[in-house]
């Protein structure tokens, strides 16, 4: 029997527990991994809205951008623009190739408002059921 697909809840139940989990990765100063939890926390929540809509389980994506087509959804420009950032740091940070480049690229400051730009992107997808 097929297991019946992750309720929108769980979803982001998930996406929740992954900010928290980036929030504990920029204390530890792991930049490129919070950056990397960033990203999938959005990632789930945009795929809950995908099983509230379709009633099935979402792609197996880590394109952003392409789960808001699917589900039809229309962000706001500043959203949008930080969506299409956080998409692009998805490969780099889940598979750097040199370590050492990427740690230079990932500083504190910049770290910092991925996670909070993250954070509130996090709530208005909330906000937005």
């Amino acid at each position: 029997m097929r297991k019946k697909f992750k309720p929108l809840q769980e979803w982001f139940n998930q996406a929740d527990y992954d900010l928290e989990t980036a929030s504990a990765l920029f204390e530890a100063g792991r930049y490129i991994y919070t950056v990397f939890m960033c990203h999938l926390s959005i990632e789930k929540a945009l795929k809950g809205f995908y099983t509230k809509r379709f009633k099935k389980d979402p792609p197996k994506t880590h394109d952003l951008n392409y789960l808001c087509v699917l589900i039809d959804l229309n962000l706001p420009a500043e959203f949008q623009k930080f969506l299409d950032i956080l998409n692009d740091l998805s490969v780099p940070t889940r598979y750097p190739d040199e370590i050492k480049k990427l740690l230079r690229q990932f500083k504190k400051d910049r770290t910092e408002r991925i996670f909070k730009e993250t954070e509130k992107l996090l709530l208005w997808l909330k906000k937005s059921l």
